[in-house]
């Protein structure tokens, strides 16, 4: 379902290298509520070398190390730069099996290489496509399958050992109930996906019919009628898409931001938290509230039906149509149209803040972190050799020089230090490091691994990203997320269900997993019969609710809220 998306994003991703972008340790965790916090200071510390790690005798030649990894874009992993760099820096060979960019693809990779018992040394995994969720962490490191990393961390690994100490969620998301480290996640503060539900309207459409930014829900449907019935693309049709969306992950459903204006809605399990009680949003009367408001601008024509069932690359067929027909979407970011330099709608859509509800509520959906689980796992297949070279790789993408060479390519060809005037992200930092544009014509670079590599990126580095001030051209479009971020920061809840740092009880796992699964199904079908209204909202929310407590919600509830509590409440 996520495939066209996912091509999407390698997209992005490939411009953004090209722009140069239950149970843990004892410690406590950090509070759920709070995305990750940007220092105030002028410059973040990034010059403090972590201690050397122990050496241990060279091998005479190089180690031999079989990776499984993820297939990227125009990536060569055999020839490229960022693999002959760590090559020759740690005295290894790497022997490669690369999985496809696909979600569904990869994880039945993986699967399939671990149930055959022929599986590598390493696996490097992409967050955006599969990780080891805590789960599998520790069902295969309780068969011996995965090795547990701490000895290894605190002899050769200095650096991913500092942000083990540094960033407490980081900690709760790496460390399982035993104690012992099973892989080592990435460490991606990216801002503008820890707001990932934003709604993208066509300014240019509502400059032309004179309408102001809306603020609440009927402002919005207002805008939304105005898209459909005053002909904004000028053709004498009623041709115009109001609101779109898709069913994929990314901040691309239309019902989270939706539903928002009503009770908060996490776009996951649909869980909440009040005064530290786990608790579902799906069984509530202002969950019925949100349903009925999104129903009235489906009944009103307002939502493409699409949206409730198309791909990413259905979506930017309609972003893209000539005349313009998209009224509005919901995304992390506008990747529904053309953004190239020059094209045709890529200036006109600007984001709409979170909206407030008939009762004042105005909520925006929190993730801090892009997924939990750890991208970074070695098995019992590794020699000696082999686990202490790993980790001494690892260790160097967990530096601000490995991950920039691994992120974005090599110095001086695809990313460079910033020149006098030039601005990051974050305003209050002075900047660490810009990106070099491909020449018109140039090739691919092949000399970084892309997001593979994003072991020390967190807020304070992302932050210090050298972007044009001009949000409307390739080279400013990362300042661009940046900003429509900062309009949805502040509307996160209080407290929210940490689900990158909850490790569940394995003797509740698969019970956890088959209601979770079971619930998710059954609250996404109902709302969508409600909205298209199959099912009559009025006359049967009762019946749904009671629905609801015959898959057990409550011992669904009962196991997250012991999970929570041996997470957090230590």
């Amino acid at each position: 379902m996520r495939k066209a998306l996912l091509i999407i994003i390698s997209l992005f991703t490939v411009l953004s290298m090209l722009l140069v972008g239950c149970a843990p340790a004892p410690s406590q965790a950090p509070e759920a509520t709070k995305a990750p916090e940007v220092p105030a200071a002028t410059t973040p510390d990034r010059t403090t070398k972590a201690p050397a790690p122990t050496e241990v005798p060279t091998a005479a030649g190089p180690v031999k190390i079989k990776v499984f990894i993820h297939a990227q874009g125009d990536i060569d992993y055999s020839t490229n730069k960022f693999t002959l760099l760590l090559e020759k820096k740690f005295n290894v060979n790497f022997e490669w099996q690369v999985v496809p960019m696909d979600a569904t693809g990869a994880k039945e990779a993986r699967n399939l290489s671990l149930a055959s018992g022929d599986y590598p040394d390493l696996y490097i995994m992409n967050q955006d496509l599969d990780l080891f969720t805590q789960n599998e962490m520790l069902k295969y490191g309780q068969q011996g399958v995965l090795l547990p990393l701490n000895d290894l961390i605190d002899k050769y690994a200095p650096n991913v050992k500092a942000h083990l100490e540094k960033y407490p969620y980081y900690k709760a998301n790496a460390v399982a109930p035993d104690g012992k480290i099973y892989g080592i996640p990435q460490l991606e503060e990216c801002y503008h996906c820890s707001f990932e539900n934003k709604l993208w309207a066509n300014t240019k459409w509502m400059k032309q019919l004179n309408i102001e930014m809306p603020k609440t829900t009927a402002e919005f449907k207002a805008l939304l009628e105005a898209f459909k019935t005053k002909d904004p693309n000028g053709n004498g049709k009623e041709d115009e898409v109001p609101l779109s969306g898709t069913t994929e992950s990314f901040g691309f459903r239309v019902v989270p931001y939706l539903m928002n204006a009503f009770i908060y809605d996490d776009d996951r399990a649909h869980l909440m938290i009040d005064n530290g009680k786990v608790d579902s949003a799906a069984n509530k009367p202002e969950w019925k509230e949100g349903l009925l408001y999104i129903k009235s601008l489906y009944d009103a024509g307002l939502i493409d039906p699409g949206a409730f069932t198309q791909d990413g690359s259905a979506l930017s067929k309609i972003g893209n149509n000539d005349p313009q027909i998209l009224g509005a979407s919901a995304a992390m970011g506008p990747w529904f149209t053309s953004l190239a330099d020059g094209s045709k709608y890529g200036t006109d859509y600007n984001v709409i803040p979170p909206l407030t509800g008939p009762k004042g509520v105005s909520f925006a959906t929190l993730n801090p972190i892009k997924a939990g689980g750890a991208s970074f796992v070695l098995t019992n297949k590794a020699s000696k050799e082999v686990q202490i070279a790993a980790m001494k790789i690892v260790d160097y993408m967990s530096t601000l020089e490995g991950f920039l060479n691994g992120r974005f390519g090599e110095k001086g060809v695809s990313w460079r230090d910033p020149l006098p005037g030039e601005v990051a992200l974050n305003k209050d930092i002075q900047p660490l490091y810009a990106g070099i544009p491909l020449a018109k014509d140039e090739k691919p670079r092949n000399d970084g691994w892309g997001n593979t590599a994003n072991y020390d990126w967190p807020k304070e580095v992302f932050g210090g990203w050298v972007q044009d001030t001009n949000i409307y051209i390739s080279i400013g479009f990362e300042r661009r997320l940046w900003q429509a971020t900062t309009l949805y920061d502040g509307h996160q809840p209080k407290e929210t269900y940490p689900y990158y740092a909850v490790w569940t009880d394995p003797k509740n796992v698969d019970e956890a997993a088959l209601l979770q699964l079971n619930i998710i199904n059954y609250i996404d079908q109902n709302s969508l019969q409600f909205i298209t209204g199959t099912k009559d909202i009025n006359k049967e929310w009762d019946s749904y609710v009671a629905g609801l407590d015959k898959l057990d919600l409550k011992r669904f509830l009962e196991i997250c809220q012991h999970s929570y509590d041996a997470s957090f409440k230590k």
